[in-house]
């Protein structure tokens, strides 16, 4: 113990800390994505095999903060649709975490990501296509096993949230209680398997509240956010998000 902590780079923390508060401050007014726009930068400084590990311990650690604040508008019926096989995808993701090359899938997802923008025509239509509650038991199982090996594939389910009907606070509040067993879930998984060391933990940890941090000041903002703003936020980040994991994707068959 006394070890992992002499590694420990606190000028890192801070770093950590502050690209949390930042990343979940645009997560929040834009519907997800914080975890993804996080992803280079921690490839870059801590390495591609620790980046999942830690972003969704910090995730995790930033849950309860967004489900106390959006408490009011979660969508229950989907979070009991969603929860239970996202659990399920989550385990098997972490047991293969370093087993499994999912780039290919990875890419189908980024082209999906990016056509958001054609779809919602930038947010002048409302809904692209039309959604049923049992949707969310394969997309939660999909996508968990997906962000457990990337580190963050919450946009990838705004689509679907928004041609549900589910937007602003709903939509926020209604992943935030998706994410937080999901999340559990993972954490355990990690440390399980062995992913998640002390030195891990603590880098987790600092990103998890300044991603608190963040939840809090996004929510300030979105108040002041009409439902036609947010929605085209959400797809500049889906966009976004897509271009990333693209990059990311392709980079990784090399």
């Amino acid at each position: 113990m006394a070890e992992a902590f002499s590694n420990i780079d606190f000028l890192l923390l801070i770093v950590l800390f502050l690209s949390g508060a930042i990343a979940f401050s645009i997560s929040t007014i834009s519907g997800g994505g914080g975890a993804l726009m996080l992803v280079p930068l921690l490839n870059f400084i801590i390495g591609t095999t620790n980046t999942a590990p830690v972003i969704n311990l910090g995730i995790f650690i930033s849950r309860p903060s967004r489900i106390i604040i959006y408490w009011k508008n979660i969508v229950w019926k989907v979070f009991w649709y969603y929860v239970p096989s996202a659990m399920l995808g989550a385990i098997l993701a972490a047991w293969f975490f370093s087993e499994i090359k999912i780039a290919w899938l990875q890419i189908i997802v980024a082209i999906f990501l990016i056509s958001t923008f054609f779809q919602f025509r930038f947010g002048k239509k409302e809904r692209s296509f039309s959604v049923q509650l049992w949707y969310f038991i394969p997309l939660g199982f999909i996508i968990s096993i997906i962000g457990t090996f990337t580190g963050g594939m919450g946009p990838v389910l705004n689509p679907f949230y928004l041609n549900s009907g589910i937007t602003k606070e709903s939509l926020i509040g209604t992943k935030a209680a998706n994410s937080i067993f999901l999340g559990l879930a993972q954490v355990s998984s990690y440390t399980f398997f062995g992913l998640l060391t002390t030195e891990l933990w603590i880098y987790g940890i600092s990103l998890g509240i300044g991603a608190t941090i963040g939840n809090l000041i996004g929510k300030k903002i979105l108040v002041n956010i009409s439902s036609i703003t947010f929605r085209k936020l959400v797809i500049v980040i889906m966009v976004i998000s897509g271009i990333l994991l693209l990059i990311k994707a392709v980079l990784s068959l090399y």
